[in-house]
């Protein structure tokens, strides 16, 4: 796939799992939406992890990060 298409795809998985945390308070939604965003590497899917720069490694680990809070608030709140 192009780049510039993943971005696309990216951005807008982005948004969804945004939106689903935070207007529709589903939070294993937004947990999944926000992990098959990580899917579409916004960057350059052909470098190696260990070429990249720094500040790309921390977006990716700081989304990842966000995902498993989202499974964690899902499973937390529904847990009854």
């Amino acid at each position: 796939m192009k780049t510039s298409f993943n971005k696309f795809l990216y951005i807008g998985f982005l948004l969804l799992g945004l939106f689903q945390a935070l207007f529709s308070k589903d939070y294993m939604q937004a947990a999944a939406s926000l992990g098959i965003g990580l899917a579409f590497d916004p960057f350059n899917p052909e470098q190696k992890w260990s070429d990249r720069p720094t500040w790309q490694k921390a977006v990716l680990i700081i989304h990842l990060a966000l995902v498993a809070a989202m499974f964690g608030f899902g499973i937390g709140l529904n847990d009854k």
